[in-house]
């Protein structure tokens, strides 16, 4: 029996010979399976790797149609053959996800998971240091490594598999693995603190920011920021957003409520999430579109913000729920009404 999966150059289900599925294991029976035992995980894994929701269920439905081909008896574990075509998968997209982000318009930053970090942890008992993580802060420290030394970092730091199985599924020796895992660690520990809040501070810390914000407090809003605050907003090229990073809490405040003042977010609603498993909001339109998500992240210091991320490209907020429109307004066809703007 072999957990052999096929070269990454493999571009379709149909690269894998068809196999007779064994009597009494219906399509629809594996496939359910599939569901309840491997679909969580794998989807954990190629969400860290790439960054972003669609593409991670793209990879995990490319990876079912696969496993549907195989005969199940000549592997020897599903999750371990699985794992490892996701991981190839996922190398494969980086490769043209590097192409991709050179001509990448402003500040990239990773879809958003809104109210359901948790169903995209490995498992609700997975107890490895990051493996409930999937903060913004998070993915972008990830983002920093090469695609090898993020599999590498992964599989062992989240996934808590041995050098000697992520050799297998890197096609790298164990000793270049333990190098690549242990290099990605020292970039993860130099550009990412954690910093665990308890539901009750998450609360009150959105409280202070929206308290402030509503009331168009610049000074309150600075003091809810620590000074080194820094704010990142993707537009992705398709919607107005603030190109680069803004560093500093009275810098960061000035522009988070001139940019509320403005008469283009008048009718805009807000609706409390969790980002990423952080404090924040969605932001919806007189329509009921979602306009934006913010997520904010818990400084080290209580009741501050050390970070505020501002995901506004329309692509990567496709998956949001919709909330039911205004009733039209007497302005809403003046020839006046200005274009949108936002952070």
């Amino acid at each position: 029996m072999t957990d052999t999966v096929p070269p990454r150059d493999a571009a379709s289900p149909q690269a894998l010979v068809p196999a007779r599925r064994p009597d009494g294991d219906p399509a629809a029976e594996r496939a359910l399976r599939f569901d309840r035992e491997q679909a969580r995980p794998l989807r954990a894994l190629a969400y860290r790797m790439l960054g972003s929701r669609a593409e991670a269920e793209d990879i995990v439905q490319e990876a079912w149609l696969r496993w549907a081909e195989v005969d199940e008896s000549t592997v020897r574990h599903a999750g371990a053959f699985l794992s490892r075509l996701v991981t190839n998968l996922c190398l494969d997209r980086l490769q043209s996800a590097a192409m991709r982000r050179e001509q990448y318009v402003g500040v990239w930053l990773p879809e958003p998971l809104v109210d359901e970090a948790a169903d995209w942890s490995p498992s609700p008992e997975a107890q490895a240091e990051f493996a409930q993580d999937v903060s913004v802060a998070f993915m972008l420290t990830l983002e920093r490594l090469s695609p090898l030394e993020r599999a590498a970092f992964l599989l062992h730091e989240v996934f808590e598999l041995d050098f000697e199985e992520i050799a297998r599924r890197l096609g790298r020796s164990a000793a270049a693995c333990r190098q690549l895992a242990s290099r990605a660690r020292q970039h993860v520990k130099a550009d990412y603190a954690r910093h665990e809040v308890e539901d009750e501070e998450r609360q009150r810390l959105y409280q202070a920011f929206m308290g402030a914000l509503q009331s168009f407090d610049v000074e309150g809003l600075a003091r809810v920021l620590t000074e080194d605050a820094v704010m990142l907003a993707d537009g992705g090229g398709k919607v107005s957003a603030v190109p680069r990073a803004l560093q500093g809490g009275a810098l960061v405040a000035r522009t988070f409520v001139g940019f509320v003042k403005m008469r283009t977010s008048r009718d805009w609603r807000v609706q409390p999430a969790r980002v990423n498993g952080l404090p924040g909001y969605i932001v919806y339109d007189r329509l009921g579109e979602p306009v934006q998500t913010v997520a904010l992240r818990p400084a080290a210091e209580a009741g501050r913000v050390s970070a505020i991320y501002v995901q506004r490209n329309p692509d990567k907020l496709h998956h949001l729920p919709r909330i039911a429109p205004l009733p039209p307004s007497a302005e809403e066809a003046a020839p006046d009404g200005g274009a949108e703007t936002g952070v």
